[in-house]
C-alpha cells in the first residue's frame, strides 16, 4: 500500500545556526514567474495552498524570476493561506534582475524594499546574493554582505545567504568575511545522480557554521521523462546518458524524477531539497517522493542502475551562464 501523504509525515530539518526548521522538501517558485510557461493565478494558489497542506513550509523566490512575476504570484499564493506568519519561510534574493546584475549597497537596499511589497511581507525569513559568480566576489564581500546586515538590524530580513553555481565561489566568500556573516548558501545541480560535488564542500560549510540548501534535483530537466527544456546548457554526452537513464526507468516502470529527488533528500546535511512547482500535481510527486522516503527507504537497486548509466558523465558541469533557473 502507498504510505498516506499528510502533512505529518514531512521532515523538518535545521538550517545551519539559524534556528529555522525548513521542511526537507522546499518550494522553489520560479515557474511561477512563468518561466516554463503560463501558470494561472488559480494554479498558483492551489499549488502553494496543497504544498502548505501537505507540510511544504520553506517557499524560495527572486525578483529575476519572471521579472518579478514569481514575486508577486507567491506573495498573492501566501497571503490567501490566511495563516500567521510565523507558519512559513520565505526566501528571496537580490543582485540579479531582468535588467542585470547589480551588487551595490544601493540596489540591494533597495531591492528588498520592492520584494517586500510584491511579496506583501515585512520581512522575509533569508535574503540571497543572486549568483554571485556573475558580479565581482569582492564586491560582494565589502559591500553587499555589509549591506544585507543593515538590513538585518532593521528587522527586514532575518538571514543572509549567498548562490551561485561554481562550488568555489561559496569558501571564497565564507573565507572573507567573520564568522556567521553569512548563514545560508544556496548551491544548485551539484547535489543530483549525475553530480554530487556538494558533498565534499559540506565539511566545511558546516565548519563555517553555514545551512545548506540544494536546487534542482532533477538538474534543470536534466532527469525527467520529458527531457531538458532547449536552451540547458548541458554536453550532448551528458544530455544522451540522462535520456538513456530515464530509458531505463520507464521501462522498468521507475520515475527518474521520483528517484532523483530521493537521492537528493537523503543526505540529511542538506536542510531543504528546492524543486520547482507550478501545479497540485507536482506537488504531490514530490510530497510522495519524501514520504515514501522516510517509510519505505529508496529504491537502492534502481539508484545503482542509473548510477551505472551516467558513470561515464559523473560530475560533468557546464560552464555558468546560461542556465535560466
Amino acid at each position: 500500500p502507498k504510505p498516506q501523504i499528510s502533512h505529518d509525515n514531512m521532515e523538518l530539518r535545521t538550517l545551519g545556526n539559524t534556528g529555522l526548521k525548513l521542511s526537507s522538501v522546499g518550494f522553489g517558485a520560479s515557474p511561477l514567474g512563468n518561466v516554463f510557461g503560463p501558470v494561472s493565478d488559480k494554479d498558483a494558489n492551489a499549488s502553494v495552498r496543497e504544498a502548505f497542506r501537505l507540510g511544504i513550509n520553506f517557499f524560495d523566490t527572486s525578483p529575476y524570476y519572471g521579472g518579478t512575476v514569481s514575486e508577486k504570484a507567491l506573495g498573492k499564493a501566501l497571503k490567501a493561506l490566511g495563516v500567521p506568519r510565523s507558519e512559513y519561510i520565505v526566501s528571496t534574493k537580490c543582485g540579479r534582475y531582468v535588467e542585470g546584475f547589480d551588487f551595490s549597497a544601493e540596489r540591494v537596499t533597495r531591492s528588498i524594499d520592492e520584494s517586500l511589497a510584491r511579496l506583501q511581507l515585512d520581512y522575509v525569513d533569508i535574503l540571497q546574493c543572486h549568483d554571485i559568480e556573475f558580479g565581482s566576489l569582492d564586491q560582494i564581500v565589502t559591500e553587499t554582505i555589509p549591506a544585507l546586515q543593515k538590513l538585518k538590524e532593521a528587522g527586514k530580513i532575518r538571514f543572509i545567504g549567498i548562490t551561485g553555481l561554481p562550488l568555489e565561489v561559496f569558501s571564497y566568500v565564507l573565507d572573507r568575511v567573520p564568522p556567521g556573516t553569512v548563514d545560508v548558501i544556496l548551491s544548485y545541480c551539484h547535489h543530483s545522480i549525475n553530480d554530487s560535488t556538494l558533498e565534499d564542500l559540506l565539511p566545511y560549510l558546516k565548519s563555517k557554521g553555514v545551512g545548506v540548501i540544494s536546487a534542482s534535483p532533477l538538474a534543470m530537466g536534466l532527469l525527467t521523462e520529458s527531457g531538458p527544456p532547449e536552451w540547458h546548457p548541458a554536453s550532448p554526452e551528458l544530455k544522451a546518458a540522462c535520456k538513456a537513464a530515464a530509458a531505463y526507468c520507464k521501462e522498468n516502470e521507475k520515475n527518474i524524477s521520483k528517484l532523483a529527488m530521493q537521492y537528493s533528500l537523503s543526505n540529511k546535511d542538506i536542510s531543504s531539497v528546492l524543486v520547482g512547482m507550478n501545479s497540485v500535481e507536482q506537488v504531490e510527486i514530490n510530497v510522495t517522493a519524501a514520504t515514501e522516503l522516510s517509510t519505505v527507504g529508496k529504491d537502492e537497486k534502481a539508484l545503482s542502475e542509473i548510477q551505472d548509466i551516467l558513470k561515464p558523465v559523473k560530475n560533468q558541469t557546464w560552464p555558468s551562464g546560461i542556465q535560466q533557473r
